[in-house]
């Protein structure tokens, strides 16, 4: 019998044969949560041109520099300058320009002496501080000039980013296109949520999870529904998945070699050119991984917790790869202390589901549940991170260093 990948290795492979697919242009309004094809140069400086900061007064600062709430300077007020009404008149010896936060700097002003410093007299004001000059004031180009680089290519698109390339210049977007991945639930144990079951079969939970994990990676989900144990059933599915022109499948269960694990069997009767199929790894050690034609292949265990720790380690990380993210293989753990004494480790890469006890002075403190089996996803659902242990790690005790993956942030 060969031996068992290891994880990063796994993962290394599954991302060598991944090339990101094509991109396409789509309007700035539609672009939040797609992946970026190309840079996003600046089309226009931010800002245009110097505006102030504050409500207040356009001066000179020489005209205002000895004055004090002893000793104001006072000075006539010659026009207003306003967010998308500026003044165009320059500011001479001994005036002064009333200005508004975002207007432009009118024309002989280096500072802004503010409101709370001054006194209005009609068609004058008295400045009762002085100001060095730039005070108050935001430069040309103090965000971004033109040509400069707002966004990276394999940048996923939050909000804030969309706003960014929006005061760019920008009213459309190179992005990847959604990446197609097909998902489909294996054997006959299996009925959908809400379906009458017979007393030897249960719910479908796993494609559910998967599904929504695709599509939290940008990818677009489609459901292939439930495949019995049987050859037809499930090349007819596959047959689907090509139909659908789906750039990768998942598949959930029968990914060993059981009599009843037909999974493996049906791909390679399609044509599957299979990479590897058993992994060092806990929850999960049964992942297929291959090709079939254009369409990667995972094969992912059936049980519940087992599918979606290896479609965290492993799905979430090809989508991202397929977006053309230059991150999709990084490795996201970061340190905690251990919450209790563990036992060593066997030969496998281990992923026990905990909760964290969080301070902000101090690294978290992870706590593994004490039931640790694949079936429980009631388990998972009250987890906070997946505490990971390297194969052959030795016996640990509390308040030991150790690693985690969060599970309250993407992948």
């Amino acid at each position: 019998m060969s031996a068992l990948l290891p994880v990063a290795e796994a993962l290394a492979r599954i991302l060598a044969g991944a090339r990101p697919v094509e991109a396409e242009t789509i309007p700035i309004t539609q672009a939040a949560g797609r992946t970026l094809a190309e840079d996003v140069r600046a089309l226009r400086t931010q800002p245009p041109f110097a505006t102030s900061a504050m409500d207040g007064y356009a001066v000179r600062a020489a005209d205002v520099a000895g004055a004090s709430p002893e000793a104001p300077v006072r000075l006539r007020v010659t026009a207003t300058s306003a967010a998308g009404h500026g003044a165009r008149g320059p500011v001479g010896e001994g005036e002064a320009i009333r200005i508004f936060t975002g207007a432009p700097l009118p024309a002989g002003a280096d500072t802004v002496v503010i409101q709370e410093d001054t006194e209005a007299q009609g068609d004058a004001v008295l400045a009762r501080a002085g100001n060095p000059p730039g005070r108050h004031i935001r430069g040309s180009g103090l965000d971004f000039r033109e040509g400069d680089r707002l966004l990276a290519a394999g940048e996923r698109l939050d909000g804030w980013r969309v706003a960014l390339a929006a005061a760019g210049g920008h009213p459309s977007l190179r992005v990847r296109r959604r990446p197609r991945v097909a998902v489909l639930a294996t054997g006959d144990e299996l009925v959908r949520p809400g379906e009458p079951a017979e007393w030897d079969q249960i719910v479908a939970s796993n494609g559910l999870a998967l599904a929504a994990m695709a599509e939290s990676a940008g990818a677009e989900a489609i459901d292939l529904g439930i495949a019995g144990d049987s050859f037809a059933a499930l090349e007819a599915a596959i047959g689907r998945a090509r139909d659908e022109k789906a750039d990768l499948l998942v598949t959930l269960g029968g990914a060993s070699v059981g009599d009843h694990d037909l999974v493996q069997s049906a791909l390679t009767r399609q044509g599957l050119d299979l990479g590897f199929w058993r992994i060092a790894l806990r929850p999960g050690k049964p992942l297929m991984h291959g090709r079939l034609g254009g369409m990667a292949v995972l094969g992912l265990p059936g049980n519940p917790v087992s599918s979606v720790v290896c479609g965290l380690l492993f799905v979430h990380p090809l989508i991202r790869a397929l977006l053309g993210d230059p991150q999709a293989g990084a490795d996201r753990s970061e340190p905690a202390l251990l919450g209790r004494d563990l036992p060593a480790n066997d030969g496998r890469q281990d992923y026990m589901r905990a909760a964290l006890d969080t301070a902000p002075d101090r690294l978290p403190v992870v706590h593994p549940a004490e039931r640790q089996d694949s079936s429980m996803l009631s388990v998972l659902a009250r987890s906070e991170a997946l505490l990971v242990r390297a194969p052959h790690a030795p016996a640990a005790r509390a308040g030991e260093s150790c690693r985690i993956l969060r599970l309250d942030r993407p992948l």
